[in-house]
């Protein structure tokens, strides 16, 4: 064994994560966000009362299965354009008559396919395994799911904007972009657990006031309306600044032949 060939091997890996702020931040990124979140839900059961105690196994189950939702409609589509990356495909997509909105509309689809297979799956184990019937929500479902599949989209575009602009040294980013505003998005515990500079925060993203929808419904059997309002408008913004910023990169690529690169390289 050459110890020299070994250290060159070692300087190779540490010229890449030098050069790739990604790279860089993802060492830092999970440990943080762990940290974040389950530091929260410790503190949520600390503070919990007589009225959460009661709720606090079916809040939590109710969180993680609105959260799959937002994960899987962002990853349809990031892995979507992430599939066309890795098979070389995606000069060939785009060589042809497809526009970007068609191409972003049937990722989302497909998607929606996979949310509600998954969606299915996790109702009916969780009816079998703590007999928690997600429909008891009532009414109140339709809007949370439309929500979150709505901002899944709209981080399913940045995600994929940022990932053409910036190249394969970003797709930690596809798996990354939705833990980052999970610490902020009070998904298994209050936003009342957070300290007062994260709970602004938290109240600018609109799957916040799903979770919190969520669980006052589960609470008192009602939902205060200005939760699902603020979900809407937020959203709204959101998906524009999306569609702004993926038109923008994408743009930007073609103009520097990045398109090309990435559906190559």
């Amino acid at each position: 064994m050459s110890l020299r060939r070994v250290w060159i091997l070692v300087l190779r890996y540490v010229f890449i994560y030098r050069r790739s702020w990604v790279r860089m931040l993802e060492i830092l990124f999970w440990p943080t966000m762990e940290l974040l979140v389950w530091g929260y839900v410790t503190r949520f059961i600390q503070r919990a009362g007589q009225g959460e105690l009661p709720h606090l196994i079916t809040f939590l189950i109710g969180a993680m299965i609105f959260w799959d939702i937002l994960y899987r409609s962002q990853q349809g589509i990031t892995l979507s354009f992430l599939e066309d990356v890795w098979t070389r495909n995606l000069l060939n997509v785009f060589c042809g008559p497809v526009r970007l909105a068609e191409y972003i509309m049937g990722a989302f689809l497909f998607g929606l396919l996979r949310v509600s297979v998954t969606l299915v799956f996790l109702v009916i184990l969780a009816w079998i395994l703590y007999q928690f019937n997600l429909f008891s929500l009532g009414f109140y479902l339709v809007p949370f799911v439309a929500n979150l599949l709505v901002l899944g989209l709209a981080l399913g575009m940045m995600t994929t904007a940022i990932i053409i602009r910036y190249g394969q040294g970003a797709e930690a980013l596809a798996w990354g972009v939705p833990f980052l505003v999970q610490p902020f998005a009070a998904v298994f515990y209050p936003v009342s657990v957070l300290p007062k500079p994260m709970q602004m925060i938290a109240y600018a993203i609109p799957c916040t006031h799903v979770f919190e929808g969520m669980r006052e419904v589960i609470r008192s059997g009602v939902m205060s309306w200005s939760h699902l309002g603020w979900a809407m408008g937020l959203n709204l913004v959101y998906l524009a600044v999306a569609m702004w910023l993926l038109v923008r990169m994408f743009n930007v690529a073609l103009d520097h032949g990045l398109i090309a690169k990435l559906g190559t390289e």
